[in-house]
């Protein structure tokens, strides 16, 4: 894999909190030399010229999309490995036609992205942000928050996400409807689920959160028609992926005050960009993707990507993902 004349150069991508470095052993690849890089470059020149000296990429989910354009780019790229069994964002056909293994890591924290969907859920039905920065600017009570007990959970995509969504709904008291396109009655039913059809989900829904996994059936399903048919006292949460949510109909439905509120903790432009309305209108409450960002899924992964690349050194990947 290298003829040992000189070290092999891994990069790791879009480190963003600096933590890396701690949750593994990379110390342990002998003859390696690891760069761990804080910030995200998205200029596609300057990412290729970043990446072109690196023999391995270990990427986090899908910070970095890794397309054909620019695995072209990458002459001496070897070897990919990402956080994850599953990543939207990598060309996996691209790197296998050009003799590039991919390989994830399996485990993680399964209620880590349920866990923070259901904080913004109570978020941004009680107004918590807000509330404590009226705190910290020395102010007091603002606005009411909503109460939940009693109010229609829509979940749009009941797999185990969306289950566990519903499991805290229920807790919570409230009644829970959900609709994709497979999804059976019995199987809602036997999660203590109601099936409901597409538009009476956005009807009903108290708030509505999207659990959705990103393809060419899913981009753009919650457009200005779906957002048009929501009560004008309803929240839209998302942790799966920006682009299901149409987001300048969210914006105009937002501003026009025919939504709520939205609890949103993905976006179509990841790093969203910094003038963008999203971070700063008054009835949005907006995190910055953090869903499988946990201490858990961390120490899971790291350790399992430093395995992935000592297991293709000896010559058998491991997790290899398939295009």
């Amino acid at each position: 894999m290298t003829d040992g004349s000189a070290p092999l150069r891994i990069a790791v991508l879009d480190d963003y909190q600096g933590v890396a470095r701690g949750f593994a052993d990379w110390d342990s690849l002998a003859g390696t030399e690891t760069t761990f890089f804080h910030d995200h470059e998205s200029d596609p020149a300057g990412l290729a010229a970043r990446l072109a000296p690196f023999d391995i990429l270990v990427l986090t989910r899908e910070r970095t999309p890794l397309g054909a354009e620019l695995l072209a780019a990458l002459p001496r790229l070897k070897l990919v490995v990402t956080m994850g069994l599953w990543n939207a964002a990598i060309d996996v056909a691209a790197c296998a036609a050009r003799g590039v293994p991919v390989c994830g890591t399996a485990g993680g924290e399964p209620d880590a992205t349920p866990a923070l969907a259901w904080g913004l859920v109570l978020g941004v039905t009680r107004g918590i942000a807000r509330q404590a920065a009226s705190v910290a600017a020395g102010g007091w009570q603002v606005g009411l928050g909503t109460d939940v007990k009693g109010r229609t959970l829509g979940i749009l995509g009941l797999g185990k996400i969306g289950r566990r969504v519903a499991e805290f709904g229920r807790v919570f008291g409230m009644r829970c409807v959900a609709w994709s396109q497979n999804l059976r009655a019995e199987d809602a039913a036997a999660v203590g689920v109601e099936r409901v059809e597409k538009d009476a989900l956005f009807r009903e829904a108290d708030v509505l959160t999207v659990h959705l996994k990103l393809g060419e059936r899913t981009r753009g399903l919650v457009g200005a028609r779906e957002l048009g048919l929501m009560k004008p006292t309803a929240y839209l949460v998302n942790t799966s992926r920006g682009p299901i949510v149409d987001e300048a109909a969210l914006v105009e439905a937002l501003r026009a005050g025919r939504l709520a509120g939205a609890g949103l903790d993905v976006f179509d432009t990841e790093p969203l960009p910094e003038h963008h309305p999203l971070r700063t209108m008054p009835t949005v409450l907006a995190t910055p993707h953090i869903g499988y960002v946990s201490r858990a899924t961390y120490e899971a992964a790291f350790p399992q990507m430093v395995e992935c690349i000592a297991a293709w050194r000896r010559g058998a990947p491991v997790r290899v993902l398939e295009g």
